[in-house]
């Protein structure tokens, strides 16, 4: 009988690895245990492939600005070779340029609408921040209510660019001193220039 480890299982069945571990520990996926690791016989597999229809994938990339262009590039690209390695077809690309504060994104508000109209079952994201700044974990439970989920390639945050906090600190002020003193008020444009300029001496 051959046994497969879970990461090549996890490939061949076209779900995350942590997704795979989950499914095991509920009893969905029969898997024997050898030492500390399982191992999933290959008629599980069959079993579970049978009739299974393939995964309806979104890659999704975004950058905060457009001199940072050709590292959307890198990124769409890595996750184009990521999604072929795991046999994934890839039924849209979307890309934002945008920082991840932003929740009027043109590229996530086309996201929404694909995952609320059925079209897609999983989105697949380099890092948690590149789909938002904050709050990933509500957007994974949202995302998850309509049957889709959300494969993050490298689990670590990324080390952003010192220029993409700086915008999204901006972003967080602006935003602030809009709501406290008007979007228009002189207030807010001086307390907005104040931290630009603190930003800039430092």
């Amino acid at each position: 009988m051959k046994l497969y480890r879970t990461g090549k299982a996890a490939q061949l069945l076209g779900i995350s690895k942590p997704t795979l571990i989950r499914k095991i520990k509920t009893e969905e996926i029969k898997a024997y245990r050898v030492g500390k690791e399982y191992r999933i016989p290959e008629s599980e597999i069959k079993r579970l492939l049978e009739g299974k229809t393939p995964d309806k994938v979104v890659i999704y990339a975004r950058v905060s600005s457009r001199d940072q262009k050709e590292d959307l590039e890198r990124q769409v690209e890595y996750l184009k070779n990521y999604c072929a390695s795991k046999g994934y077809q890839v039924a849209k690309i979307i890309t934002d340029i945008s920082s991840g504060l932003n929740e009027n994104r043109k590229g996530l508000k086309q996201l929404f609408k694909l995952i609320e109209s059925g079209e897609i079952t999983k989105v697949v994201i380099t890092y948690r921040d590149r789909l938002t700044r904050f709050g990933f974990k509500y957007l994974e439970q949202y995302f998850n209510s309509h049957g889709v989920e959300i494969e993050v390639i490298f689990d670590d945050e990324e080390k952003t660019p010192e220029k993409e906090l700086v915008e999204d600190l901006l972003a967080i002020v602006t935003s602030f001193a809009g709501k406290l003193y008007g979007a228009r008020s002189h207030k807010k444009k001086r307390l907005v220039e104040a931290v630009k300029n603190a930003l800039r001496d430092d």
